[in-house]
């Protein structure tokens, strides 16, 4: 099916949500690699995680309105960037979806997740107890708008050693369908405030954030 989701925040950033319909080999046909490359889609293996790879980087080449090689390497903290484009990015998969966030505005994150009930068994894992205090009825809605915009911002900072629970802290919100949340990061001495989006795609929770450096 291709593309099923494309959406503009502002004139710097936008999103789009690719449906996997394709083979890998389908994908594979539309993308240059090189030999690293290859090699990382070697050690993929089949399945799912191949698929994914392969359909976030077409959906790169949609976003960037190319068909030439795109170089999207990773840092040493496994965050996806691209050497030759203005863009900061955030890739994320789910199921049979892959997506993309890119803005010129700054550091991003996105994360989508199918919405299961498996949320309720691990809830005290990534949400404080002051937290949990403002979940509605255990909705499991809701928690996986709290987990989304978590990674979102985990998948924004970069480093790895973030904790969901230790680190980050959501503040009460009311849920909608789709809405805004704001999150802290308090990592070294350091505070940081981010408005985080969140909005339910069909069975998937979808989250998002830009940092605003400008």
């Amino acid at each position: 099916m291709g593309l099923v989701y494309l959406r503009e925040l502002n004139s710097e950033t936008k999103l789009a949500i690719w449906r996997i319909e394709e083979t890998a080999d389908e994908l594979l046909s539309r993308l240059q690699l090189d030999e690293r490359e290859k090699a990382r889609l070697e050690s993929l293996g089949k399945g799912k995680r191949t698929l994914h790879w392969l359909a976030t980087r077409v959906l790169l080449r949609y976003l960037l309105k190319t068909e030439d090689y795109i170089a999207c390497p990773s840092d040493d903290n496994g965050k996806p960037f691209l050497p030759d484009y203005p863009y900061k990015i955030s890739l994320t998969h789910s199921f049979d979806y892959a997506g993309v966030l890119m803005s010129t505005q700054g550091e991003c994150g996105i994360d989508l997740e199918i919405v299961k009930d498996k949320v309720l068994r691990v809830k005290e894992k990534f949400l404080k107890p002051k937290e949990l205090a403002f979940i509605q009825d255990n909705n499991i809605e809701q928690l996986y708008a709290c987990w989304c915009a978590k990674e979102a911002v985990y998948k924004l900072q970069g480093n790895k050693g973030v904790s969901f629970l230790e680190d980050m802290t959501i503040l009460p919100f009311q849920y909608k369908p789709q809405g805004i949340m704001t999150l802290l990061l308090r990592k070294e001495r350091k505070t940081q405030f981010f408005q985080v989006y969140y909005e339910k795609f069909q069975d998937y929770m979808l989250g998002y954030v830009v940092a605003d450096e400008k």
